[in-house]
């Protein structure tokens, strides 16, 4: 039945209703009131790149493509001063802590790390059990906790990310393996040691690593989004680690580059990273005297080169296009503006080429097709060494395993595009260092941290400091003049302000100490130990401070990095197969003196039936 008001009514239930709602509002108490949702936490996706160097991303001075990565940088801001250790797991380790690497128990690498000091205080070799993760911390506060790619963390069951806080993981626990096949790095590892949610996993058929890291990680946010709950993917690439591979059209892509060289690439990505503001305009060069003469390189010794590099492009930018797949997937599902993004490198350009050891070539030929055709394709074993290397990490000194920046320091991005927690496009040149990442998320995602407990237990306290302040835009760094001591294989830095210590041994460096101003001197060009006699002796005394704080132990006599590397290879995993290889080698020796030694009895025979031929004949 329809209601029919009639003039003169009208105003009477109109003002029945309005002294109705008042009286309603006036007795009901505020908290019935319907209340806002509190504000969800951002999800997290670390993107972590294996031996980058500092101008290896396009938007730090890089020729090769890397647009997904660079509207990243534009979208957030780039960090032109941020420092992590001299290679993988001491880095990963302290990302994934927040603890400086000599106390969660990377003091060393299990492929580095001398006889002498292994099973020491903090040189465990794998992340103790003393330290809590930043998925433990993130799951604790009710997020999604996911990691894909290389790990090196530690092996055993209590050790692999799922036993760390994360609830699923596709993980490798090697420093490496091959791109494009279930096959480990030859030498290096009887087997590719990948698991799922802990347990011995198959790759596809199709399976290359960049793509597949990616294409995982979007599966595990996608099987759990009903949920609701916050996401934290932790996505750690294998690219650009030794072996170099990439798809053929990636190659191509870069096919007329790299053929003026190393000392050519060098100066143009010097030029570029000032250029882009990355680096201040006129700081000096240094020459690397481990850098290869071009012009006295072969023709076919060019020519393997000029092919590495191209396949290094190549796979960078395999990599940066799965990194645009996954943003086009956040931004598909409504997911990227409360995003949080982080790019960074494990460490600097990788110098060591395993071909580079006549024994090493020997057996590495009997596993690759180690021609020039295939460099950089399924089958091959490929590195950049040491001229690459250089240029990778220009403008700065040194690479990977060394102490200078072009070893420690990293293109770092932090995005997070639906905030305005982070200036978008702007670059900070303040100190930072990787065991700031996990305070940083923390503080930007809303959740608790430790103080030096867990859950009842002690533990290690975060060492880092939270980058909130620089990513908001207050310029200078949050270590201010604090010290920050660093040590990994005998190189040693210590930080303060604009100020580094530096001690790099054989072969990069002699052993001596140097100081430097790397705020106007990031390539150490200029030693100022003598000009700045109290500040070298202060920064000294720190070191030696840091020193006895984490136990860092001194290291043999004539230990260096590379040769440890190829006497584990050699020792603890290559050995049997150069066994084998020595057993085949001198079997075929064998084989080849019987058929030499048959073939001169079959001669011998001839010639003496011949003679007597002759003799009847005559």
């Amino acid at each position: 039945m329809r209601t029919i008001l009639v003039p003169g009514r009208v105003g009477r239930f109109r003002r029945a209703a309005i002294i109705s709602s008042v009286v309603l509002l006036a007795v009901t108490p505020l908290q019935a009131q319907p209340a806002s949702a509190p504000p969800r936490h951002p999800n997290i996706v670390i993107l972590l790149a294996d031996d980058w160097g500092f101008s290896d991303v396009g938007s730090f001075g890089a020729e090769f493509a890397t647009p997904n990565i660079d509207a990243l940088a534009h979208a957030g801001m780039r960090f032109s001063n941020f420092h992590v250790a001299g290679s993988c797991s001491p880095t990963r380790a302290m990302l994934q802590t927040g603890v400086m690497n000599h106390r969660n128990g990377l003091g060393n690498m299990p492929e580095t790390i001398p006889d002498e000091h292994r099973g020491k205080p903090g040189y465990d070799t794998v992340m103790n059990h003393r330290v809590v993760t930043i998925a433990q911390l993130l799951k604790a506060a009710g997020y999604r906790t996911y990691l894909t790619g290389k790990w090196h963390l530690g092996s055993d069951a209590t050790r692999l990310p799922t036993a760390r806080g994360y609830d699923r993981a596709f993980s490798l626990a090697d420093a490496g393996a091959d791109n494009f096949e279930q096959r480990p790095i030859e030498g290096m590892y009887d087997t590719a040691a990948w698991t799922e949610n802990g347990k011995p996993a198959t790759l596809p058929k199709d399976y290359y690593s960049s793509r597949f890291v990616v294409r995982r990680m979007i599966d595990y946010i996608e099987a759990d989004r009903k949920s609701g709950k916050p996401f934290f993917a932790s996505i750690n690439f294998l690219a650009n680690h030794i072996p170099v591979q990439a798809p053929d059209s990636d190659i191509a892509r870069y096919s007329a580059m790299y053929k003026d060289g190393w000392t050519a690439l060098r100066a143009a990505r010097a030029k570029r990273a000032a250029a882009l503001g990355i680096m201040p305009k006129g700081s000096p060069l240094v020459t690397m005297v481990t850098t290869p003469d071009w012009k006295k390189l072969g023709a076919d010794e060019r020519a393997a080169a000029v092919r590495v590099m191209q396949a290094y492009g190549g796979m960078a930018t395999a990599m940066d296009r799965e990194v645009g797949r996954l943003v086009a997937h956040l931004k598909a599902t409504g997911d990227y503006d409360n995003t949080i993004f982080v790019f960074l490198s494990d460490n600097g350009a990788e110098p060591t080429n395993p071909l580079n050891s006549l024994r090493n070539r020997l057996f590495l030929g009997t596993q690759y097709d180690l021609s020039n055709a295939n460099i950089g394709r399924r089958g091959s074993l490929s590195a950049i060494g040491p001229g690459w290397a250089s240029a990778a990490s220009s403008p700065l000194s040194g690479y990977k395993f060394s102490a200078a920046e072009g070893g420690l320091r990293v293109p770092l991005i932090i995005a997070w595009p639906g905030s305005t927690k982070v200036r978008a496009g702007a670059i900070n040149d303040g100190l930072a260092h990787v065991t700031d990442i996990l305070p940083t998320l923390t503080e930007l995602a809303g959740v608790p941290g430790h103080g030096g407990d867990w859950q009842g237990t002690a533990v290690e306290p975060v060492t880092g400091r939270s980058l909130a302040p620089m990513l908001a835009g207050t310029p200078g760094s949050v270590h201010g003049d604090a010290p920050l001591g660093y040590e990994l294989s005998g190189n040693a830095a210590l930080f303060r302000g604009d100020y580094k210590l530096l001690r790099n041994l054989a072969p990069t460096g002699d052993g001596k100490w140097r100081l430097f101003d790397i705020k106007t001197d990031p390539g150490e060009t200029r030693d100022l130990a003598a000009a700045m006699p109290d500040r070298f002796a202060a920064m000294q005394a720190d070191y030696a401070a840091y020193a006895k704080a984490n136990g860092v132990l001194d290291m043999p006599a004539g230990y260096t990095a590379d040769e440890q590397i190829n006497r584990y290879a050699f020792e603890r995993q290559g050995k049997p197969r150069l066994i084998r290889l020595c057993l085949w080698m001198g079997g075929a020796a064998l084989l080849l003196s019987a058929l030499v030694w048959g073939w001169r009895r079959w001669r011998r025979a001839r010639r003496i039936d011949q003679a007597k031929s002759d003799v009847i004949g005559a």
